[in-house]
């Protein structure tokens, strides 16, 4: 008797399977120990290169962009010419890059590097991704694969405080950078021995014209919205907005007209799919975000060295590592919808937390507030995005992992863009009734654009002018963060009621699994017994 493909038993990982993700976690730690690394060297590379506030933003935010950007292109593209060959063509891409930008001389030299690392990075995170889904089939192995994957993340970022901090206290701030590049020359040694190689059986080609479109529509998107937020209604961030609006209408209508699209539009049809694509977007927009002013808190708030400020996120990241392993576990008895939404309930607590930080609260409060976070987003991390990797057919993983990718990458760079240029905007409008008057214009410009800038600023000041003014920044800054912390309580409160409303259909796997075995135990058993007279065997 043959066996139904339902009943047939999924195909179990072996051990050259874990080694071989273990390989892949190491441009998944770089993703975010790069960030980090940046985060705790910015006050000094932005004195060292004179980096306004504007290009501090660009800094930031230039990478993400370019992830974003890019994410729909590579993920398509791995599936055509191969996830593996794409990743060691991005791993060599992103370690010259880093390079570069270890050694940049000036803030636009440092911009471009920036962005050829975002270009090379869109090419890790779904690569890494979609290569996973090929090597675990076993559903509960995947899970367990993925929950691995995305506590890397929250690895990296623990080791790139840690690392970074004891690399800036006794190198130049270029330094940080050069880490990445051993990693990298790691993977594209261990990469070609342990992991597979895997195509899509009919690509068809590529359209050159839909990856422009793409560019086009989400670049000029993200500039509008963050000059808008920044600069307010003005025409240069209006017409971005409008730009990336009509090429994004273009983009949708070519794709939907072709027959071997750059991006399956198909994929939105399904409702988890488009649910957790839009709750990993809200949710990533404000982590990144108040990421960013815990750190500035830590240093230009609390007065604390780059490598202490390190140590203040070390337990939340330690927790979010447990926290993202044991959630596939736990989703084996509980509905991912209860798991995922009791999760944010805690994320919102921390938040509502935050907006009572003043400066006097000093790291602590930070401290635990980030922890707690760190405990609770872990099953929308892993689940959220075993949930959209899961839910495409594994010719598409390569497109499904990219989109998985953008809501995070995308979510973040917007983010910043938007929530902490409004935490900016808040600091600017308070500090500029508050500046000491006898500070010269020029310093006090630089004061009133970022605090990083007012503490640079104190250090050529009278001691107590100096004093005033660092008072003033820090009073600003913190109506900022809180600020920050009320846009994070509304956008995740919307996540949760998504998920709620959306996913509650859900079961725990166990179930899934039980139901999907039952099913085709049923199906093999119709198949044995004849339904009609036609079917009865003849003599």
């Amino acid at each position: 008797m043959m066996m139904s493909e339902n009943t047939m038993t999924a195909v179990r990982a072996t051990r050259r399977e874990w080694a071989g993700l273990a390989v892949l976690a190491l441009p998944t730690l770089l993703i975010t120990f790069d960030l980090f690394v940046l985060l705790l060297a910015l006050p000094y590379l932005s004195a060292d290169l004179k980096v306004n506030s504007t290009e501090q933003l660009w800094i930031l935010d230039i990478y993400g962009f370019m992830v974003g950007g890019f994410l729909i292109t590579m993920g398509n593209l791995g599936d055509r010419i191969g996830r593996r060959k794409l990743l060691m063509f991005g791993a060599t891409a992103f370690g010259v890059a880093s390079v570069i930008s270890a050694y940049s001389t000036s803030p636009e030299m440092l911009i471009a590097a920036r962005a050829l690392l975002g270009i090379a990075g869109a090419t890790l995170a779904p690569s890494t991704l979609s290569l996973i889904s090929n090597m675990f089939r076993d559903p509960k192995q995947m899970g367990v694969a993925i929950g691995i994957w995305a506590g890397c993340f929250s690895l990296g970022a623990i080791l790139g405080p840690i690392v970074g901090g004891v690399m800036l206290e006794h190198f130049w701030w270029g330094s940080v950078f050069l880490l990445g590049v051993p990693v990298m020359v790691l993977l594209l040694v261990l990469g070609p021995v342990l992991l597979p190689e895997y195509r899509a059986p009919e690509p068809g080609r590529l359209d050159l014209t839909s990856v422009a479109m793409s560019l086009a529509a989400i670049l000029p998107f993200i500039y509008g919205v963050k000059e808008l937020a920044r600069e307010g209604w003005a025409p240069v961030p209006i017409a971005g907005l409008v730009v990336g609006l009509v090429f994004g209408v273009l983009f949708v209508r070519r794709q939907r007209a072709l027959a071997d699209p750059l991006l399956d539009l198909s994929l939105f049809g399904n409702r988890d799919f488009s649910t957790m694509l839009l709750s990993l977007l809200a949710y990533g927009m404000i982590a990144a975000t108040t990421l960013l002013f815990i750190t500035q808190y830590f240093e230009s708030v609390s007065g604390l060295s780059p490598l202490q400020a390190a140590l203040g996120l070390l337990p939340g990241m330690a927790i979010a590592v447990v926290s993202t392993m044991v959630s596939p576990i736990l989703a084996r008895w509980i509905r991912p919808a209860y798991l995922i939404s009791g999760g944010l309930v805690g994320v919102v607590a921390s938040m509502v937390w935050f907006t009572q930080i003043d400066p006097d609260s000093g790291p602590t409060s930070l401290v635990i507030g980030f922890a707690v976070i760190g405990l609770c987003d872990g099953p929308l991390l892993t689940l959220g995005t075993n949930l959209v990797v899961g839910s495409a057919p594994p010719e598409k993983a390569g497109s499904a992992s990219s989109m998985a990718q953008i809501s995070n990458e995308f979510g973040a760079a917007l983010g910043v863009a938007t929530v902490g240029t409004i935490g900016t905007f808040v600091y600017r409008t308070q500090i500029a009734d508050s500046i000491p008057e006898g500070i010269p214009a020029e310093a006090a410009k630089t004061a009133g654009e970022s605090i990083a800038g007012a503490g640079a600023v104190a250090g050529e000041l009278p001691a107590q002018t100096a004093s005033t003014l660092l008072t003033a920044a820090r009073e600003a800054f913190t109506t900022g963060l809180n600020v920050v912390a009320v846009v994070g309580v509304a956008l995740v409160s919307i996540a949760i009621v998504l998920i709620m409303t959306l996913l509650r259909h859900l079961p725990p796997m166990n179930e899934a699994d039980q139901g999907a075995e039952e099913d085709g135990q049923a199906t093999d058993e119709e198949s044995l017994e004849p339904q009609t007279v036609e079917d009865l065997p003849q003599r």
